[in-house]
């Protein structure tokens, strides 16, 4: 086993184990989560393959009879207990178990029952919906002082129906999840329900198309990849994939073999935090800012992927090992997906004086997992290329957060989607911890932005312009956004391996679409997210920095994470960094994303550049002649 790889079910099962035996597990403790400890950089280094570290765990509890949250890591080696530490005045994530138990207080609750009578006409829960939310925190006590969810409502018409065309508007439950108790029914007014249903199950949608023919994508030889345990090597790229309840899918140790040397490129990525910020200031709508990863836990809302139609082709799946909050084996079975897919043209070229084409098609390595964090899906795609390029593309897809409006009203913060349903705007923030050992450990960032000649006599016809290449020295000076006018970029390098030409050898960030937040840097919800204060930041490596947000963002009163660490302006040149990237997606919504809306893409592409002596894919064969024939018409 590589000392990257996730907990076993049985180390799971063996850290719950240790802490009873302890005596670190009381009937109302919760385990928020179990995931491994991972062992210090230098000695995965400097052991793996002839020395494996110990296996630890590291343990998030929370007592729900005290409000306190607990961590501790246990040595699974040495069956032992390493640490335990009290964490005050924080919220962990909530967990699966307390979203299924808060929906059933709601449910069972007598005032809930009433406020339903008097909205709906009705007091029968047995169609309701509800739909766990965070509380937040706007700075009074009790945000401060309780475990806190204000869920959402929704009616459905039958038990099979999209309970999300018929949202209650007017109810917003305050549920206290150390009791399991509503504490209050806020009421903000009567809005009608919402005439239309929504359906898109394929049993209830009628006129499906019959003019679609199958696409079989085979490989009557096998995959290219080989996999042991959950490491992978796959053409020239060697890694490990790793998994846990809080951030899900992450990639570690990625390699790639040039000329008989495995070349480092990426210690760890992962995604650390995302927020969704909602932009209607109205009293039903204007505390939705959901923090998808700290809030949630984006691998405990993974999917199992062996029942749909998620990824084609010859696939191997890979399994998360977790535990419910009350230390049970947890296992979301086929949690990862791993192809291979076509992407068309690697390179080409035709010398017009032969006639004879040289072309190489492009294949890629698909490592995916989805989530689904109640109405929406998240689907999080790290592809690898024959080329050397690393990309990571989201794919948002699910049901839109809705609200009810009246019959002969326009929404001004958002827009119907269908008759009295209304979609507020808002935005997706997304923040990714890219962890480089490039060629080594010691690296640097470079900003580049590519910047007009002045206009004198080495530039008379005024068309020149040069790639300009800061140093980032400190962390500070690395805070930015991107900038369309000068096509920013940024470059790793590392200044003590030169390419061929006598460069740094480097690996270019390249981004993609992005937005900026239109809340004031005083919404609470940016308090708590200062991440989205810039799009790149840099730190220097430590090893409990990893949330961008912070350790506990879960009603938290902001100012943790990227926003402090950067303050102390530390030194990042030629060090152990990291890259952290945060990009939006702005989603002003329209009725073509209702009920389900279709998958919107963002993300961003790491490009060698000087790494290697020339184009990586140079020497990848040409297709059997037959397969070009069979693919004559693919572009």
């Amino acid at each position: 086993m590589h000392p990257l790889e996730p907990l076993t079910a049985a180390e799971v099962q063996q850290a719950v184990s240790l802490l009873s035996q302890f005596g670190k597990v009381t009937p109302t403790t919760r385990f928020v989560s179990v995931s491994l400890k991972e062992p210090m950089k230098d000695s995965v280094h400097a052991g793996w393959p002839t020395a494996a570290p110990d296996r630890e765990a590291f343990v998030i509890l929370f007592d729900n009879a005290t409000n306190s949250c607990f961590e501790t890591v246990v040595s699974l080696t040495k069956s032992s207990l390493l640490s335990w530490k009290v964490v005050p005045g924080v919220q962990p994530t909530m967990t699966i178990d307390e979203q299924t138990e808060c929906e059933q207080a709601v449910l069972s609750s007598a005032e809930f029952k009433a406020a339903m009578k008097r909205h709906c006409g009705t007091d029968d829960t047995s169609l309701v919906m509800v739909d766990i939310w965070s509380a937040g925190n706007y700075g009074s006590d009790e945000d401060n002082s309780m475990r806190l969810a204000r869920p959402l409502c929704f009616l459905r018409t039958d038990p099979t129906d999209n309970g999300y065309a018929r949202p209650i508007e007017g109810i917003r439950p305050v549920v206290n999840l150390n009791t399991m108790q509503v504490i209050r029914i806020e009421e903000h007014g009567k809005w009608p329900l919402p005439p239309e249903a929504g359906n898109y199950a394929a049993d209830r949608v009628p006129n499906q198309r019959t003019d679609i023919k199958p696409i079989d994508i085979l490989q009557p030889e096998g995959p290219s990849f080989e996999v042991d345990g959950y490491q992978v090597s796959w053409q020239n790229w060697k890694f490990v994939i790793g998994f846990n309840a809080r951030e899900g899918l992450t990639l570690h140790n990625i390699r790639y073999t040039d000329d008989g040397e495995d070349r480092s490129i990426l210690y760890r990525a992962s995604l650390t935090e995302m927020v969704v910020p909602y932009g209607d200031p109205g009293p039903t709508q204007r505390r939705k800012n959901a923090f998808d990863v700290g809030e949630y836990g984006m691998g405990m809302c993974a999917n199992s992927l062996e029942l749909g139609c998620d990824c084609l082709g010859l696939i191997k799946y890979f399994d998360a090992d977790l535990c419910t909050s009350r230390g049970e084996s947890l296992k979301i079975k086929n949690a990862i997906c791993m192809h291979e897919e076509d992407f068309g043209i690697l390179w080409k070229h035709t010398d017009r004086r032969m006639n004879v084409p040289e072309v190489r098609r492009s294949r890629r390595l698909v490592i995916s997992s989805v989530s689904t964090v109640e109405n929406y899906e998240y689907g999080f795609f790290w592809y690898l290329y024959q080329d050397g390029n690393i990309q990571l593309e989201v794919k948002l897809t699910g049901i839109l957060s809705m609200g009810s409006f009246e019959a002969d009203q326009k929404p001004k913060y958002g827009n119907l989607i269908a008759p009295q349903l209304y979609a507020p705007n808002h935005q997706h923030f997304f923040n990714v911890r890219l962890d480089f050992d490039l060629d080594g450990v010691p690296n640097t960032v470079q900003q580049i932005d590519a910047v007009a000649d002045p206009v004198d006599e080495n530039n008379p016809f005024e068309n020149a312009f040069v790639a300009k290449a800061t140093p980032l020295r400190t962390e500070k000076q690395a805070r930015a956004n991107l900038n369309l006018e000068t096509a920013r970029t940024w470059k790793i390098v590392n200044s003590s391996k030169k390419n061929h030409v006598g460069e740094s050898v480097g690996y270019k960030f390249m981004p993609g679409d992005n937005c900026f937040p239109f809340a004031t840097k005083n919404a609470w919800w940016r308090k708590r997210a200062g991440f989205v204060d810039h799009h790149v930041w840099v730190t220097p490596f430590k090893e409990d920095e990893c949330f961008a947000a912070g350790d506990y963002p879960n009603q938290s009163r902001g100012g943790d994470g990227l926003i402090a660490w950067t303050e102390q302006d530390r030194p990042i040149e030629n060090t152990d960094v990291v890259f952290w990237y945060t990009f939006g997606h702005t989603h002003i919504p329209r009725p073509e994303d209702y009920p389900v809306m279709p998958t919107a893409y963002i993300g961003f592409l790491l490009k060698p550049n000087g790494f290697f002596r020339c184009n990586p894919g140079n020497d990848v064969p040409p297709s059997k002649k037959k397969l070009l024939e069979i693919k004559s018409c693919c572009q």
